[in-house]
């Protein structure tokens, strides 16, 4: 996963998984999700994103998606 902000476009991306998007959703108003042939999520990105999101209030934990089971 990778999550990259473009202030210039105020567009925060958070990327997945790799691949070409086929087709993309809007799943929230300035909210897009764009999506692999399979229908499978590769990509979200929020608009106005400075209007959303604080960097204060961004917190990442990979913790749950590597535990042994």
């Amino acid at each position: 996963m990778k999550i990259t902000y473009s202030p210039d476009a105020d567009v925060l991306t958070i990327q997945l998984r790799e691949g070409k998007p086929t087709d993309s959703r809007d799943i929230a108003e300035g909210v897009i999700v764009h999506l692999s042939a399979k229908g499978q999520p590769l990509e979200i990105e929020i608009l106005d994103a400075s209007k959303v999101v604080q960097k204060k209030d961004v917190e990442v934990s990979m913790e749950p998606l590597f535990s042994a089971a």
